[in-house]
């Protein structure tokens, strides 16, 4: 099994392209864009991955607290927890709000934007995913804050900058089943960018993302990812992995953190709160689809999380939604 896959399966993003922007020297754009901003894409959801495509000229990306880095054609600029950022060029110029200089055309939805002084022009395509009850997520808490994905280096880079410059035609003109295609899209554009990450780093390097890149934790990662509603023991995962119980927990400690158990726990129930959130199955149907028992064994552990049973987390959060939309 394919632990990346596995995990981005579970963590059920999806998205598309969203704006596609003209800009010309000088400019700068501050993006503020939330997740509730692409509901009508992703339905309900906590969090946005948000992603720059340049296709022409060179863009700077700004983040508080990091330095400004340059993108050039080709090359994708992924912010994986939606930090507040600026685009711009090469020349300064006044930030103003990315909402509130673009444009729907007709007869498509894709956003636009065409700004800035007449200079020298950049060309980018941005896109996003987001889910639910992601705003834990180890994946996304692990990575930095700026991902760079370069078209040129990557395999598969070519493909995914066509078909990014592509789509977005498609949407712009109201061609069915472009938006399908998009989510496709960003998906791929997303696990290839992460994929490059994690095979980069050192092999001096700890933490979550360097258990993807150890075999033996990448084959635990994927087991419980893959059947969550399983009953893991050490033991049973450990020969899932190809490793002594023992060898397991210590390894699993210090890569990761925690237990194996404390880690299926917490997957278990970040599952368990997307499917309150999206869905009206019983309680019962949720505490089978996650491993538990019975309802009340369930209930125990979710409310050990979250601090409330799972009928008034379900509650709470529908009433948050109906306030937002």
């Amino acid at each position: 099994m394919d632990a990346l896959s596995e995990i981005l399966r579970s963590a059920r993003l999806s998205g598309g392209v969203f704006l596609r922007g003209q800009f010309s020297e000088p400019w700068r754009l501050s993006s503020a864009l939330e997740a509730g901003d692409c509901s009508r894409h992703l339905g309900p959801a906590d969090h946005l991955v948000l992603y720059h495509c340049v296709t022409e000229g060179a863009l700077t990306v700004e983040i508080d607290g990091e330095a400004p880095q340059v993108f050039r054609p080709g090359q994708v600029a992924i912010l994986p927890r939606n930090d507040p950022h600026r685009l711009s060029g090469s020349d300064g110029a006044e930030a103003v709000s990315a909402l509130d200089v673009a444009r729907i055309p007709k007869p498509g939805d894709l956003m636009e934007i065409i700004y800035g002084g007449g200079g020298a022009a950049t060309q980018i395509v941005c896109g996003f995913l987001g889910g639910p009850s992601l705003s834990d997520d180890p994946l996304l808490s692990s990575l930095p804050k700026l991902l760079t994905f370069d078209c040129a280096k990557a395999r598969s880079g070519a493909l995914v900058r066509a078909s990014l410059e592509f789509a977005a035609d498609e949407v712009s003109v109201g061609r069915p089943g472009a938006e399908a295609m998009l989510a496709r899209l960003s998906e791929l554009l997303f696990i290839e960018a992460v994929r490059s990450y994690v095979e980069a780093l050192p092999d001096t390097a700890g933490g979550w993302l360097a258990a993807l890149k150890d075999k033996a934790l990448s084959r635990a990662l994927a087991a419980l990812h893959a059947n969550p509603e399983r009953q893991w023991t050490v033991d049973r995962l450990g020969r899932e992995a190809g490793m002594s119980r023992s060898a397991l927990a210590d390894k699993f400690a210090r890569l990761i953190g925690c237990a194996p158990a404390a880690y299926l726990t917490q997957h278990r129930m970040r599952l368990a709160a997307r499917e309150l959130l999206v869905t009206q199955a019983p309680l019962v149907s949720i505490a089978e689809a996650v491993g538990y028992g019975s309802e009340a064994a369930f209930s125990r552990a979710f409310k050990r999380t979250f601090g409330v049973s799972p009928s008034a987390w379900r509650r709470d959060q529908g009433q948050h939604s109906e306030a937002q939309s």
